[in-house]
């Protein structure tokens, strides 16, 4: 390992010399005069006094070189469309959409809230706006309005840009009015302007007169316009993006522009191993933080093909993804740990229906990846199946094998080491020092963050330092919030949120360490496990399991014998102080629309409290379904 050990050792050593080479990978148009400016920590700026666009470096650049190359591939598995565009027609639309924004008086430093499903549009509205020099904030589509109207009052954009509806499992989701509802709720920083992509797909939706507009209308009108390219210094921000509160308020995470584009740049060759020409396939949306990075930005920015995917993983049928892979010849994919656990229920037939021999790896983020899951993909794809650790605030990996650098052994449960300019170090929550091998701590970073991470909270400076950087009094260190342990080769495992720890009679227990265990049986094929109010012991775990075969549910000598078999399971792996309290059988459990379980919200039901904001629930049935279990 001493390739990837010194050369990690570098970037943190030597950060100028580091970045300063990766930064060639990008065009400036104007060079910077100091690669890391650092006399207010925990604040830095990299790469000062240069001037860049995120959308040249991913449009304009590549017109000489691939103008003819697909650049973006649009496939819709719920309305049947499905189209291409060349790294040209990509430029024309975006400027054109930039131009358009403009004649709405969108300039630098405006912001545009998108508000939209995964379609070309989405794309080509957040490559124009950072093209103006603008800001955007992408919100998930489907949010309720509610949810819409707090990020709009944050945000106070200048344009909103929007569609009739979105589709999801055939069901139609009506964006416009949930739009006009935010937008009452804004008040005063409601939008001037709103513009409508309609795709037919709902009710003829109101439109407002002088202030909505159709979006086929403008194209029409501005079909020969194209806006240039706005220059902007490296730490202008290039977009803010809302990640949930402790408070209840969101956080607008702030990106910055030149070292954002430098980070993604080097890990599209020392992680994920794309190559210009290739196709990369992310499954994730846009609304989230891997959409940003790994279906808009660096792939584009790299000279790949990226495919945008509207749908669910098995609609119409369980083989889609695959189909995909094959059609497009994607060599790298990246998605979720809960979509493969959906594809692990269904018949394994349909991952060997088609050619993926194109496909060199499969990425994995969002939520730790358990063993069996991960057991199951890697042997069924029988090419590498890594992990990745990272959060909104990162912008890209903090733990993964970057095999782009050096190949590295994986380990089944863990993400792997430290990436390249993160110095990470697992500390102990009261004292802040550095943990020995082996034992629990807080998965934190060493300032200055590295390019590409979080700036600061988008107008609140003060909430960037006291939420990040205070949970050590004496130290400015930046805090996940996760509960990690690491072995004696460095690589790291994650065992859950520091809030997610259950503390049963004194002894801390991480939930993920729990939720293995209980998926180890061969009955269970997904586990969240929570911690629920005890009298005696402060906390118990509680497991919520859905089952392979769902039969067993009907027959309550076998369920209860089950419980017993999974209980004993967790007893024999981590000893008696880890047994779940109850083990609940359930269809399904209650998650996000990006796939994450809802623990809290699960958490509540089983102390008899409210779930909560459950405006990224995906399916209420879920919730339900553990309602149920803990009341019967």
């Amino acid at each position: 390992m001493s390739d990837y050990q010194e050369f990690h050792r570098r970037s943190i050593e030597q950060p100028e010399a580091f970045w300063g080479a990766e930064a060639a990978r990008i065009y400036w148009h104007k060079p910077y005069t100091q690669v890391l400016q650092y006399d207010n920590p925990p604040f830095r700026q990299w790469f000062a006094g240069g001037e860049t666009n995120l959308c040249y470096n991913a449009v304009d650049r590549h017109l000489a070189e691939r103008a003819e190359q697909a650049a973006l591939i649009h496939v819709s598995s719920e309305t049947g469309a499905e189209q291409s565009y060349t790294y040209r027609q990509l430029y024309e639309e975006v400027s054109r959409f930039a131009a358009i924004m403009q004649a709405q008086g969108v300039g630098k430093g405006d912001r545009v809230l998108i508000y939209m499903p995964m379609i070309p549009e989405a794309i080509f509205a957040m490559l124009a706006t950072v093209r103006l020099g603008a800001i955007h904030s992408v919100v998930f589509g489907g949010f309720a309005s509610a949810s819409l109207a707090t990020r709009i009052e944050d945000a106070a954009p200048k344009l909103l840009v929007t569609a009739d509806a979105g589709m999801r499992g055939g069901k139609v989701i009506a964006y416009k009015p949930l739009v006009d509802e935010a937008m009452e709720l804004a008040g005063a920083a409601a939008a001037d302007k709103v513009i409508l992509v309609n795709r037919g797909l709902a009710e003829a939706p109101m439109m407002k007169p002088g202030r909505d507009l159709d979006y086929a209308t403008l194209r029409e009108q501005h079909w020969h316009d194209r806006a240039g390219v706005e220059w902007v210094e490296s730490n202008h921000p290039s977009y803010i993006l809302y990640t949930s509160g402790t408070t209840g308020k969101p956080k607008g995470v702030q990106r910055d522009t030149g070292g954002y584009a430098v980070a993604l740049a080097s890990t599209m060759e020392y992680i994920y191993g794309g190559k210009p020409g290739e196709t990369y396939f992310s499954t994730s949306d846009i609304g989230w933080v891997v959409g940003h990075s790994y279906i808009v930005y660096a792939p584009l920015i790299s000279g790949m093909a990226t495919l945008v995917y509207e749908g669910l993983p098995i609609r119409p049928d369980p083989g889609i993804w695959w189909q995909l892979v094959e059609k497009y010849r994607a060599t790298v994919m990246f998605s979720a740990p809960t979509a493969l656990r959906v594809l692990k229920k269904q018949d394994p037939e349909w991952l060997h229906k088609y050619d993926l021999s194109s496909l060199r790896a499969l990425f994995l983020a969002g939520e730790p990846l358990d063993e069996p899951t991960a057991e199951w993909i890697s042997g069924e794809l029988k090419i590498p199946v890594l992990d990745n650790y990272w959060q909104t605030e990162t912008g890209w990996p903090m733990l993964t094998v970057c095999n782009g650098v050096q190949p590295l052994p994986t380990k089944l449960g863990s993400p792997g080491l430290p990436v390249y300019g993160y110095n990470v170090k697992l500390l102990d929550e009261t004292t802040g020092e550095e943990v020995p091998v082996g034992e629990k701590g807080v998965i934190a970073v060493i300032p200055p963050l590295p390019p590409g991470c979080m700036s600061t909270v988008w107008r609140q400076d003060e909430r960037f330092v006291n939420t990040y950087f205070s949970l050590f009094q004496d130290r400015k260190v930046y805090s996940s919030f996760d509960w990690g342990v690491r072995d004696a080769d460095g690589y790291f495992t994650i065992l859950g949120r520091t809030d997610d720890v259950i503390n049963v009679a004194g002894h801390r227990l991480g939930t993920r360490e729990i939720e293995e265990a209980v998926s180890g049986h061969a009955a269970i094929a997904e586990v969240a496990v929570v911690g629920v109010h005890d009298t005696l012991k402060g906390q118990v775990p509680q497991a919520f399991a859905v089952l392979r075969d769902p039969s067993v549910l009907k027959d309550p000598e076998k369920k209860a014998a089950l419980e017993k078999e999974v209980i004993s399971k967790v007893a024999s792996q981590l000893g008696a102080i880890a047994n779940p309290a109850r083990v609940y059988f359930v269809n399904q459990l209650p998650k996000t629309r990006s796939g994450k379980v809802l623990r809290r919200s699960i958490q509540a039901l089983a102390e008899g409290r409210d779930p909560g904001d459950l405006t990224t629930l995906d399916d209420p049935s879920g919730l339900e379904q553990v309602r149920d279990a803990v009341q019967s």
